[in-house]
């Protein structure tokens, strides 16, 4: 069972949080884990040849990433989660260099998501991503992270606007970063990062990033804050469950999975809303010889996404009976229109899991008269229909550029997923199992 101590495992998060300023960073930081614990990569253009005690990962768009450890006895069910790389930022048009009355140069840029958009003013920001290049006729992929202050959004001052009276940011006016002092230019600083030549450079996904790293703090270092908790936090916490619950001797498959795109709906080849999750089950299944449809119907799938914590400053927003606070545990997150896919079947075989690791677990439903946001879980159940339940850790200041988290949690989701993936689920008939 895992054990590092709740500092540790925070330190190393917000490394992982720092290493991955963008979802291209994160599924290339999740699959370096996976290769030095011995996982094997695959290519979705190649025959798979699978063997049972090995472990496995494929990568679509560079960005979404799936990983399996197959027992060396024959397995009957799977055991999967699913979280996400991406989080809410601003993208970088083609052009993106704008003269700006001839004394300027900004970047043109669009939301991505649903941010919080005025926690953007005021800081040092830099650009993340991935470069297209063009190399002897054949076009190639890289990460790119600008290791430097280069941009920020500057606000209007008090005294020419009333900025503390209901001010709403406007995307294309007031969220516009400043670059640089005129024909201020992007490639050169892009190609430096990488370390490619400029004329090299035929394309790029690039994402606005802040600069501040994470950092540990409150009165008895109870908290910590960072960007991109959301949901690199559960990307990680399940990752290392994953990799701690290793490969076993016999019981079910493990399958580890972080698609991109699920802050814009997750209907893009790699979100979770494609067909990545089905097409890599099937090639697996296929080469195992195994029936997914009869598999699926024993096995279990924990959709991880993070949940708000009880606001300090506003309890109000929150459901009183069901609403979680940071550091107390694993939160269970339900909705009567299945936003989240928990029910009460799947919420008592987690609430086992975590009782046999002991891990404390809260509730969190919205207000009755409140929307709330919806997650991958239910997306992908379209495709993958499993027992399936949502769950994360409870947090702050969700879709901030700057967010908080508990110290306690990433430890309490890596052993529940430890066990969760050293469980093997047996249907004996719908709506009757075994643990």
């Amino acid at each position: 069972m895992y054990t590092l101590d709740n500092r540790t495992t925070t330190e190393n998060l917000i490394q992982f949080l720092n290493d991955s300023p963008s979802a291209f960073h994160a599924t290339e930081q999740a699959a370096k884990r996976l290769a030095e614990a011995g996982f094997t990569a695959l290519k979705e253009n190649e025959t798979w040849e699978l063997t049972p005690g090995c472990g496995y990962y494929v990568t679509r768009n560079n960005s979404s990433i799936i990983a399996f450890a197959i027992p060396k006895k024959p397995a009957a069910s799977l055991m999967l989660t699913a979280s996400h790389t991406d989080s809410p930022t601003y993208k970088l048009k083609d052009k993106a260099e704008m003269d700006t009355f001839g004394k300027y140069t900004r970047l043109a840029t669009e939301a991505y998501g649903g941010m919080i958009h005025y926690a953007w003013f005021d800081r040092p920001l830099t650009v993340a991503g991935r470069l297209i290049l063009s190399r002897d006729g054949r076009i190639e992929t890289k990460t790119v992270y600008i290791d430097k202050d280069i941009l920020m959004i500057p606000s209007v001052a008090p005294h020419q606007r009333n900025v503390n009276g209901g001010f709403t940011p406007n995307v294309a006016v007031d969220l516009v970063p400043l670059f640089g002092a005129k024909d201020a230019k992007l490639k050169p600083l892009l190609a430096e990062a990488a370390s490619v030549a400029e004329e090299d450079i035929v394309g790029f996904d690039l994402y606005l990033t802040a600069r501040m790293p994470g950092v540990i703090w409150g009165a008895n270092d109870e908290f910590y804050s960072s960007p991109r908790i959301d949901n690199l936090q559960c990307a990680y916490g399940t990752l290392m469950g994953f990799l701690s619950a290793g490969i076993k001797e016999e019981g079910s498959i493990g399958v580890y999975s972080v698609f991109d795109n699920e802050e814009t709906g997750s209907a893009t080849k790699q979100g979770a809303g494609s067909l990545f999750l089905r097409d890599t089950l099937e090639r697996l299944c296929e080469a195992l010889s195994m029936d997914l449809r009869q598999v699926l119907a024993s096995s279990m799938f924990v959709s991880a996404d993070n949940g708000h914590a009880r606001h300090p400053n506003h309890p109000e927003v929150s459901d009183g009976d069901h609403c979680p606070h940071m550091n107390e545990g694993i939160v269970i997150k339900a909705n009567a229109a299945q936003k989240y896919t928990t029910d009460a079947l799947s919420a008592a075989m987690f609430r086992e899991i975590c009782r046999r690791a002991d891990v404390p677990v809260q509730v969190f439903y919205n207000r009755s008269d409140m929307g709330g946001g919806s997650t991958l879980g239910s997306i992908a159940n379209t495709t993958v229909a499993a027992y399936t339940i949502d769950i994360g850790m409870a947090q702050l200041a969700m879709h901030s550029v700057y967010e908080t988290g508990g110290v306690a949690d990433t430890g309490y989701m890596i052993r529940a997923i430890e066990q969760f993936y050293n469980t093997t689920l047996t249907a004996e008939g719908d709506g009757v199992l075994a643990l």
